[in-house]
């Protein structure tokens, strides 16, 4: 267990998260200039794109076990990651919670539904292309929402879930889906050959 907590690097994540929150409640409801490739810009929040975050950090510490022993240990690690995800996006959203009942407004909302979005969506690539490429795939995320997730009238498109405001049922429902689909993947799914010859970070 301290082994994995280790590989896994949790205290790290653990600061990020924390930190994650802090920065966006800070400064998460500046925008951010990115022009629109497809209807018209809308509202580009910085906690559009922090609450990557946690999730990075987490693909970061999942690439830095071998994946070679790791399909065959003893403990179901993968069981383990699942939970540790989990547990990240719980602990979101009880900081989320918090912060609005403190008084912080929708926002802390938006950054919890995020983060937990995200961490779904790093369950669900993590399997199918190992830790950087699933990296790469969920920084491409705000961009594409930003360039082409908004209504001609400013509105965001329904997919584009990180930019829907805090009570949005379709940003909920996709943030579960995600969640439970990548939970799904992450505990099912063997790692393919191309992943396990990938060398460890």
């Amino acid at each position: 267990m301290i082994w994995w907590c280790k590989a896994r690097a949790v205290p790290l994540l653990a600061a990020v998260l924390v930190g994650t929150f802090a920065v966006g409640l800070l400064f998460g409801d500046g925008e951010l200039p990115v022009p629109a490739l497809h209807g018209q810009a809308g509202h580009f929040l910085l906690a559009h794109v922090i609450t990557l975050l946690p999730a990075v950090f987490l693909l970061y510490g999942l690439g830095r076990g071998d994946l070679r022993t790791e399909t065959v240990a003893g403990r179901f690690l993968r069981g383990m990651d699942v939970g540790l995800a989990l547990t990240l996006a719980a602990a979101g959203t009880t900081c989320g919670s918090l912060a609005y009942a403190a008084g912080q407004g929708a926002l802390a909302l938006v950054l919890a539904r995020n983060i937990a979005g995200y961490l779904g969506l790093a369950l669900l690539v993590h399997p199918l292309t190992g830790h950087r490429a699933a990296a790469a795939a969920l920084a491409a995320v705000p961009l594409l929402c930003s360039a082409a997730g908004w209504h001609p009238d400013g509105r965001p498109r329904p997919w584009a879930w990180p930019l829907h405001p805090a009570g949005s049922p379709y940003a909920l429902t996709a943030v579960a889906l995600l969640l439970l689909a990548g939970t799904a993947c992450a505990l099912l799914r063997r790692h393919p050959a191309a992943v396990l010859d990938l060398p460890a970070a």
